[in-house]
């Protein structure tokens, strides 16, 4: 028998062998065991070789990454009844996201070596923070932190709070290059990206990781970008109660079987617009949520603008109007509701029930010249006059918004050993 032909016959059992039964016995066994082998080696043989070329991926990741048998972010399930998805130029495959997944946890990418993307972006807080402003590698974040869960399921395409990044791709980099965050700016006496990109390819497993995924280790920003990105397309989350309700009705308006009155009341709430300056009045008032946070990804629209809150993180003296793209709604509170970190852009608000009061009674401030003109209401400032148990409806439904695989999927942990 051959190594490289596993299916021959072993040339020793070809002929009939007779001697006394208990040599007979260990010699079959014996035999076996050469089949086992020979047979496991072809099954494996990829296996084998993998880890002869990517010796530094074993070495910083063990178990943790697989290049046999990479984690599913390619096919993971989506509910048909999700239709928005903005990953149509960067496509999750299993290869890039992997790859970005170790660039979000690797503190290499900080010129102090200590902070990475996964420091102000946590998985036990649906990829966001509990403070109100980040420590980056030198200094604060200017705003909260906000949370990634669904990115990739939204009609907007922009990124960070003021939307400045014109895609993910492009917001990936965007800290990286931020002097506070982790001080590759290239400013006032900052290292480059280029400077880190030299770095990068300095250490082992980038080298064997950049050309697993794109056939050489060549490493670029664009790489760079591409692979955090799909990794960062990748969190997503549609296990939650409503899901389960919608998986069944299949209809937003419909009362869902598996919620309370309450949850339904506060559905019907979320839906429903708020009645118009001296119009009549509707059997049920609704608080107009539906109108920017679009169910049923949650997402917002496009076109919003200010939501009333303009004041600075860490600086409530100052003043800043441009903030108008939160995150989706999805996983607002942990498994357990307790708020995944604080709310607004400016970490102001650290409860579901202090932001329905915001949106209930927003006063004009004539700072604000981009205000939503959804909450202007003819210049006199938003007013649904929500009553207590609307107001705690409201919070029961936005409860069920929240799943529980996104907080411990080992796909979307750290890859480094400790």
């Amino acid at each position: 028998m051959t190594v490289g032909n596993c299916q021959q016959e072993h040339p020793m059992i070809k002929e009939p062998i007779i001697m006394r039964p208990n040599k007979l016995f260990v010699f079959a066994v014996l035999a076996a065991f050469v089949l086992f082998t020979f047979f496991q080696a072809c099954k494996k043989g990829t296996d084998t070789t993998l880890i002869n070329t990517y010796p530094a991926v074993l070495a910083a990741f063990g178990s943790n990454i697989d290049l046999n048998n990479l984690s599913n972010y390619t096919g993971q399930t989506i509910p048909a009844y999700i239709t928005k998805d903005n990953s149509a130029a960067d496509p999750v495959t299993n290869a890039g996201a992997t790859l970005g997944r170790v660039l979000f946890y690797d503190k290499n990418l900080s010129v102090t070596n200590t902070i990475a993307c996964a420091s102000c972006h946590k998985q036990s807080m649906a990829f966001g923070d509990s403070v109100i402003q980040s420590l980056g590698a030198n200094g604060l974040t200017a705003r909260h932190s906000m949370r990634l869960v669904n990115a990739r399921f939204a009609q907007e395409v922009r990124f960070f709070w003021d939307k400045r990044a014109a895609s993910l791709e492009d917001q990936t980099t965007q800290p990286i290059q931020n002097h506070n965050e982790m001080g590759y700016s290239g400013a006032n006496g900052d290292p480059g990206i280029g400077v880190l990109i030299a770095k990068l390819q300095a250490i082992p497993y980038y080298n064997e990781l950049f050309k697993f995924v794109y056939g050489d280790s060549v490493i670029t920003q664009t790489r760079m970008q591409n692979a955090m990105s799909q990794f960062v397309r990748s969190i997503q989350s549609f296990d939650s109660k409503f899901d389960a309700g919608m998986a069944v009705a299949n209809n937003l308006n419909q009362d869902f079987s598996n919620y309370t009155a309450q949850e339904n009341l506060g559905k019907q709430l979320f839906l429903a617009p708020p009645a118009l300056p001296g119009a009549p009045g509707v059997p049920i008032l609704g608080a107009g949520c539906q109108g920017c946070h679009r169910a049923p990804e949650f997402d917002i629209d496009p076109n919003a603008a200010n939501n009333g809150i303009i004041s600075v993180a860490g600086n409530p003296l100052l003043t800043d109007i441009t903030n108008t793209n939160p995150p989706s709604l999805r996983n607002l509170l942990n498994p357990a509701g307790k708020p995944n970190g604080l709310f607004m852009h400016d970490g102001s608000i650290n409860s579901l029930a202090g932001v329905i009061n915001h949106y209930n009674l927003i006063a004009i401030n004539p700072i604000n010249t981009n205000l939503d003109p959804r909450l202007a209401n003819g210049g006199k400032g938003q007013s649904l006059n929500l009553s207590q148990p609307q107001k705690d409806a409201i919070a029961a439904f936005l409860a069920t918004l929240s799943g529980n695989d996104v907080y411990t999927n080992k796909k979307w942990a750290s890859p480094f050993l400790k």
